[in-house]
């Protein structure tokens, strides 16, 4: 059956549009990178026939020019195309891997790292950044979006990623979409209060920062005795 004679739902690029690409399977992102088909073949039949042919997705990585010239409907064009979604893919994923090595260690530094997460958000959005006991980054992660106040932004969530990370710190950030960077009284509850969780969990909060495009509020640098 050719792409265009299945119901919407059922495309690969429809459904990643409605679902997200976690949501495909291997042969669906496999067909989008590919684009099209051939005449008698789907571009779905042909991301099959390279799964099958390489028998594991992982093999991916080492193809050459020459890897799927037996598969009817993958050119050198196509072929080129994938390698470069690979390679992208991998820089992507390298790019993360030195990431994980930069020390948190003062305000400036997280704000000028972070504040990229931030631009042009018209609502606020909350991330924990987790820590190991030397500050060194083990994983960012988005956790709320919002108003940020304590009926949504629930601790069990923050702590329970420092667990599956086995983090020793937690830097907590959000931003205020209207550009003013004082805490409200959400703010300075919120914190308080996940700064004694964290004091009975065992895992510092080392800052909770309140986020614009220009400027950042550090609950640290402001109210160090919080900390205590």
């Amino acid at each position: 059956m050719k792409l265009k004679d299945l119901p919407l739902k059922e495309r690969p690029r429809e459904r990643l549009e409605m679902y997200g690409p976690s949501a495909l399977s291997n042969e669906e992102l496999l067909a989008i990178i590919i684009k099209t088909g051939t005449k008698g073949i789907s571009v779905k039949e042909i991301a099959s026939n390279v799964l099958i042919k390489l028998k594991s997705i992982n093999k991916l990585e080492n193809i050459s020019i020459n890897t799927f010239s037996d598969i009817k409907g993958l050119g050198h064009i196509k072929t080129i195309e994938i390698m470069a979604s690979i390679e992208l893919g991998k820089r992507i994923f390298l790019s993360r891997e030195e990431e994980k090595s930069i020390i948190y260690n003062n305000p400036d530094n997280i704000y000028n790292d972070n504040k990229y997460l931030f631009f042009g958000k018209k609502q606020e959005y909350f991330y924990c950044l987790y820590l190991d006991n030397k500050k060194k980054l083990i994983e960012r992660k988005l956790l709320f979006m919002g108003t940020v106040n304590r009926s949504i932004v629930h601790p069990r969530e923050i702590f329970k990623d420092a667990y599956l990370n086995s983090a020793s710190g937690i830097i907590c950030m959000h931003n205020h979409p209207s550009g003013d960077i004082k805490p409200s009284r959400e703010d300075i509850f919120l914190t308080k209060s996940l700064i004694e969780i964290g004091k009975i969990q065992g895992i510092n909060i080392i800052d909770h920062m309140i986020i614009t495009d220009n400027d950042y509020y550090s609950f640290y640098e402001n109210n160090r005795d919080l900390f205590l």
